[in-house]
């Protein structure tokens, strides 16, 4: 009989639909060591809970202790009762099993809630929405409430790492343009949750960026190596393989296809995928099938800075804490690797004032190297400088980060280069992945962003300057490796020599 349907399964079907099945249905002994990132966040949020509901200042009914079918009938009990707030709750209906953090008295009914140690909404404040993958779990709490008659409205909320209680109201449409509902969303996401519980929906894996840090990253990976799956294909992902598998199956298949075959007038066969993009997929399927003889290539001609100052940079986030705690740099002079030097400037404690004068340090480092060319890898770090000039106005202008992010002389070499102007024969475009493909190797035998975060996680608890060390030698790491892209670049022949 098929186990129940749960906001956990849920929350993990919005970002990978295949982790679901692998979680019910692969062989355990598959799965990878926990991620330390991953396990950092649990321990994260479970900490900030226990703060939230210890600092409450009002009565509630607290059913941590127990657990199983005790807590499912202690839940009952306390909303029978007419319990004002109930804390760690379980709650049964049919096949649908849920945990919400609270259940709070509305009328003659409850509301559920989840304490979250991240935002309640993502985006800007003006175009703020509701986090879809939260909403997903708290539709099922909401539907276990109305199954059991007990619900006061299609409602929930959530307590947020900011303090505030963000209201997920599930009839409220999206907007004019798209006239659906949270519970829509809700609803649709069961539907195809309990097609995979009941074995109705064989579902596929994918690669995507979010794999990384899944336990099943090993296992996937090496079934869609073996299958020489579309998703292994740069930016083909999910969405776009299903529609293209009914006629193209594989890397291989593509690559030997004609995509005049796949044109219907100025469209594709394939929703979503239009001439360009099929076009550029099928180039890309022929270099990574080429195996041993492929070589990376530049479409176009390219226009870099040319500038005896080179200064390339990385910075590291910690988005638990919102701090940036490093900004480093690997400064080259005339082009000579042997003039390398990294600086770095790091927050020594994860407070306002220490994130504020790191800033400060590399802000001015970056003015007193001018005139030099600037080289970062994805609009991060652009994106962070001006979040930071937004907190310490008294550091530099909106004018000034501007000016230094100007692409005469600061270039994004993910997105104004590595996408807009080349083709490599690798299963994506990181800068990890195109660095050690070009024989560039970072120290650390686990080297990423969030390995990053958790070793600074642990510095801040420890002290211990091991670690410190460990966090500087991986951001230079990734500064040196942006340099050795950079230098490959000019190495590319361009497309119609490539072909030659």
């Amino acid at each position: 009989m098929p186990g129940p349907i749960t906001a956990s399964m849920l929350y993990d079907f919005i970002s990978c639909p295949h982790r679901v099945t692998m979680d019910l249905f692969a062989n355990p002994a598959e799965r990878d060591e926990p991620n330390a990132f991953v396990e950092l966040l649990w321990e994260k949020g479970s900490l900030f809970e226990k703060e939230v509901i210890a600092n409450l200042a009002i009565p509630f009914t607290d059913l941590s202790k127990y657990a199983g079918d005790e807590k499912e009938r202690m839940t009952l009990e306390a909303m029978q009762r007419g319990d004002p707030l109930i804390y760690s709750a379980r709650m049964l209906a049919d096949d649908l099993l849920g945990d919400p953090d609270l259940l709070r008295k509305e009328g003659d009914g409850y509301v559920a809630g989840d304490i979250k140690s991240g935002a309640g909404e993502e985006g800007s404040e003006d175009l703020s929405k509701p986090k879809k993958h939260y909403a997903v779990q708290l539709g099922l709490y909401t539907d276990i409430l109305e199954r059991k008659g007990l619900s006061s409205g299609k409602r929930a909320f959530i307590w947020d790492i900011n303090g505030e209680e963000v209201v997920y109201d599930f009839e409220e449409l999206w907007g004019k343009k798209d006239p659906r509902t949270l519970w829509q969303d809700y609803q649709d996401c069961l539907d195809a949750a309990r097609a995979i519980v009941t074995g109705v929906n064989q579902t596929r894996a994918a690669y995507g960026g979010i794999c990384k840090l899944c336990h099943w990253y090993t296992a996937c990976l090496s079934r869609l190596s073996e299958e020489d799956d579309l998703t292994l294909v740069p930016e083909l992902g999910r969405s776009k393989r299903d529609v293209m598998f009914e006629r193209i199956t594989s890397i291989r298949k593509l690559a030997q296809a004609e995509p005049a075959e796949f044109l219907d007038g100025k469209k594709t066969l394939f929703p979503g995928i239009g001439p360009a993009t099929l076009e550029k997929f099928h180039s890309r399927a022929k270099l990574i099938s080429a195996g041993k003889d492929a070589r990376p290539y530049l479409r176009q001609p390219l226009d870099l800075p040319n500038a005896d100052l080179e200064l390339y940079f990385d910075i590291e986030v910690d988005p638990m804490r919102d701090i940036c705690y490093l900004h480093g740099f690997v400064e080259r002079r005339g082009g000579d690797n042997n003039t390398e030097r990294f600086v770095a400037f790091f927050a020594e404690e994860p407070t306002a004032e220490a994130e504020r004068h790191a800033f400060a340090d590399a802000w001015l480092y970056m003015q007193d190297s001018q005139p030099c060319a600037i080289y970062y890898y994805s609009k991060y770090e652009r994106t962070i400088y001006r979040k930071l000039r937004e907190k310490y106005p008294d550091v530099c202008s909106e004018e000034e980060i501007e000016t230094l992010f100007d692409p005469s002389w600061a270039v994004d070499l993910y997105f104004d280069v590595v996408l807009k102007s080349t083709e490599w024969p690798t299963r994506d475009f990181s800068i990890k992945t195109l660095a050690k493909y070009l024989g560039f190797a970072w120290r650390d035998t686990h080297p990423s962003g969030a390995a990053s975060i958790e070793w600074f996680h642990r510095w801040v608890e420890t002290g211990d300057q091991e670690i410190r060390q460990r966090i500087l030698d991986y951001n230079e790491d990734d500064c040196r490796a942006t340099r050795v892209l950079r230098d490959a670049l000019d190495e590319l022949p361009i497309l119609s020599e490539a072909a030659a």
